[in-house]
């Protein structure tokens, strides 16, 4: 994950089967899928009615999930848990915020794995403290928990849906009390979640399709936005997949999706991802036209609509830059000369640029200091022009609903016009892709407050930050 790009929070499954299944393992293989979602930690909690075993830590799913912990997981006749990857948005990167979270309460013990942010988290974390409420973590997933665990006289699925019509934001949720799963979607579909059905008749929710494909479930529905499911766990109906629609939807799902963070292979809310990629890039060859001789992506989520820029535009595609897949995460470097050799150990120019002038398509700027590493390297290995073609409109206002874009005044795009950012990263020419384009590239209603500040699902009273939950004073480590 590049350091100038925007940052989804999470990655959320849940599976429920009728029957024992190796449910540790079914998820380890989903939250695989999930892993570009989020990868500061992760997390998963199985349960086989009975027992109940969480284990979570910092880390991506194949540095959390060693065997050792694998085998803690495999509980006997487990049939249902959730699981969880994380980057954090609100809530420090400290082992105890990493999910699944956990509490016991007047319903048993319940855990909670949740992608998003609530925007009203503070104000209601507040009146919680203030009627006797204790909370471990600092993010605003334990908000929630907290809510439903505070109506006692109700069932679990009736203080689940209390609990969404008081919370705020863009989110969705998956949640487990030992007999069911639980999932969610705010009535803005800000945040993706989806159901699969498993060949035992068992079922699957997950952040994206491609994690259903990997546990053996087949796709069967996206939550709608405002909807919680469940599994009825017991009783005639048992395994059925129970919906009660408890907000009124109002679809405006996230653009950045399709934009940046989805997987090619996803499909949300019936929009592929890749073919809405292409045709961002068809429209921003009409919006922005460049005299080229190759479009170079920069890889990987570039490569669509660089692929459609190619195409409309009629000027060659190659592949000008080599992403290294042993790279993984790096921490930025404390100065300048290693933040350079940081950017050259991720992406290499290739020599299909050399004495070329190269249409260069990524997805988004956000601070601009990656953007410029790349023209760059482009032209020290011999590109003669570099024009940079961007398939999203300038960032210039921060994301509340889940995605770290940064506070304003370090969004390039705030700040600077376009014709400054386009000196700043030396490039010889700089366009983006506009609102109108992403929305018909997109063929939907989309959230665009990034862009334009328009915010669907409303905006906290006091401005989010990671560490906005975190009380004054040390964080407890």
């Amino acid at each position: 994950m590049r350091e100038d790009k925007p940052r989804e929070e999470c990655g959320v499954l849940g599976l429920w089967s009728p029957e024992p299944l190796p449910v540790a393992d079914l998820l380890h293989l989903g939250l695989f899928a999930l892993q570009h979602r989020g990868q500061e930690a992760a997390g998963m909690c199985v349960s086989n009615g009975q027992e109940l075993v969480i284990e979570k830590d910092l880390g991506l799913v194949a540095q959390v999930f060693d065997e050792a912990r694998m085998e803690r997981l495999r509980i006997p006749a487990a049939n249902l848990g959730i699981g969880h990857t994380r980057y954090s948005t609100t809530g420090s990167n400290l082992r105890f915020n990493a999910q699944p979270l956990s509490v016991r309460s007047s319903k048993g013990i319940l855990a909670i794995a949740h992608n998003g942010n609530f925007i009203n988290a503070l104000q209601i974390r507040q009146q919680l403290l203030e009627h006797g409420a204790v909370f471990q973590t600092t993010n605003d997933t334990e908000v929630m928990i907290n809510l439903i665990a505070r109506y006692t006289q109700l069932s679990l699925v009736e203080a689940t849906a209390r609990a969404m019509q008081e919370l705020l934001g863009g989110f969705s949720v998956v949640i487990t009390d030992r007999r069911t799963v639980l999932a969610l979607r705010d009535r803005n579909g800000v945040r993706p979640l989806v159901i699969g059905r498993l060949p035992n008749g068992g079922w699957v929710f997950a952040s994206e399709p491609p994690a259903l494909a990997l546990m053996g479930a087949a796709f069967v529905r996206d939550v709608r936005p405002g909807e919680l499911v469940w599994v009825e766990p017991a009783g005639p109906s048992r395994g059925e997949l129970r919906s009660w629609q408890v907000l009124e939807p109002r679809p405006t799902p996230c653009a950045f999706e399709w934009i940046y963070f989805a997987r090619a292979d996803a499909v949300l809310d019936g929009i592929g991802t890749h073919p809405a990629r292409v045709r961002m890039g068809e429209r921003l060859a009409q919006e922005a036209p460049a005299q080229a001789d190759v479009v170079v992506p920069v890889p990987d989520s570039g490569i669509g609509a660089a692929i459609g820029y190619a195409r409309a535009s009629g000027i060659s595609f190659d592949f000008g830059l080599h992403k290294n897949p042993y790279a993984g995460r790096t921490f930025i470097q404390p100065t300048q000369a290693m933040r350079d050799l940081k950017v050259r150990l991720k992406l290499a120019a290739t020599p299909a640029v050399a004495g070329k002038r190269v249409v260069l398509v990524d997805d988004s700027i956000v601070r601009g200091t990656t953007s410029g590493r790349i023209v760059q390297l482009l032209r020290d290995a011999g590109a003669t022009e570099v024009h940079v073609r961007i398939s999203s409109p300038p960032i210039r206002f921060p994301c509340y609903y889940g995605i770290d874009t940064a506070a304003r005044k370090e969004l390039v795009a705030a700040t600077h016009t376009i014709e400054q950012i386009r000196a700043l990263i030396g490039a010889d020419s700089l366009a983006f892709l506009s609102e109108q384009g992403v929305r018909e590239a997109i063929g939907g209603p989309v959230c665009l407050a990034c862009f334009n500040g328009q915010y669907p699902a409303g905006k906290p009273e006091e401005e989010m930050r990671k560490e906005a939950l975190e009380t004054e004073g040390a964080s407890i480590r």
